[in-house]
């Protein structure tokens, strides 16, 4: 393994890249050409491009098989996750084109959803360390969510996501809150044993969920998850803590209720449960999550923090 800062002197030397890009984000197929001509004008060599519509996984297969010393994802939080799952413990760096829904990721680690400012963060950045979640045997960069979550990942029409953004995730749970029993969930880590009547619960490794700070000091680079649920047992709290969530949590700390910030925790609701990691379903409860420290490099930009 290079250094992080042979890798970022490989990179804006010799600038060896390969694009691979998720058509059925919300901006990726319309962007896709786009992004792959800023690469070449800002002296990049595409070893190879792909605009992805179906295996996401075998086209960064064949990516990596090129031997580039940048990778650049463009997609949303599921795509990026992806990547960041292949490329955990290599030496090759992820770069990041947010074209998804909420890029909950790349808001955590500073890179705009501007695509010129995207490109100019690949050509003038530095290779940092991040880390990722493992939730049981899956690697991930954002966030676990068990009960309602899960459902509404599995529900939300694409088409819908498309057309109103983030907008979707709500209107899908609106019509699925009706519906939905809440959960019991038991919570341990650190010798602690905490239990929750709630419709959700999520953990975090980043900073970010649904396009909105989770609190002011939650980052991807600070070997802490951070457990909460989203409200008590009625589906008014849920609706309360939802939105009390979205409008002071670049305002809170992990050090308020009811956040749990630990390295490991195991999950348990009183009923199997689904659960999805970075939007995509991965199977029920139970679940150990924990944190896999330095475990992602990516082209952050030159003033990014690297702990």
């Amino acid at each position: 393994m290079r250094t992080k800062q042979q890798l970022t002197d490989d990179i804006r030397r010799d600038r060896r890249a390969v694009l691979v890009v998720n058509a059925r984000s919300r901006r990726g197929r319309k962007l896709y050409e786009d992004a792959h001509a800023r690469l070449l004008a800002a002296g990049f060599t595409v070893l190879g491009s792909y605009a992805v519509d179906r295996d996401l996984e075998e086209s960064l297969a064949e990516a990596l098989a090129l031997g580039p010393d940048l990778l650049v994802a463009g997609g949303g939080d599921g795509t990026i996750s992806t990547a960041g799952r292949m490329l955990a413990h290599r030496d090759v760096a992820l770069g990041l084109l947010p074209l998804g829904t909420t890029n909950n990721f790349a808001r955590t680690v500073g890179i705009p959803p501007d695509l010129d400012a995207a490109i100019a963060t690949l050509t003038d950045g530095k290779v940092i360390d991040v880390d990722l979640g493992v939730a049981g045997d899956m690697p991930f960069t954002n966030h676990v969510g068990v009960g309602l979550s899960a459902e509404i990942m599995i529900s939300a029409p694409r088409r819908l996501k498309r057309v109103v953004g983030r907008i979707a995730y709500p209107i899908t749970a609106l019509g699925l809150l009706t519906r939905h029993r809440p959960l019991t969930v038991t919570v341990r880590a650190d010798g602690r044993e905490i239990v929750y009547r709630t419709h959700q619960v999520y953990v975090a490794n980043g900073g970010f969920h649904a396009g909105r700070p989770i609190t002011a000091d939650a980052g991807a680079d600070d070997r802490l998850l951070v457990a909460y649920p989203v409200g008590g047992g009625t589906r008014w709290e849920l609706l309360r803590e939802t939105a009390r969530n979205v409008l002071t949590g670049h305002r809170r700390t992990l050090r308020e209720q009811p956040f749990l910030a630990v390295g490991e925790l195991f999950l348990q609701t009183d009923r199997p449960t689904r659960t999805e990691v970075d939007g995509e379903p991965c199977g029920e409860t139970p679940l150990r999550v924990a944190v896999d420290p330095n475990a992602l490099r990516i082209m952050a930009a030159a003033d990014s923090p690297d702990h």
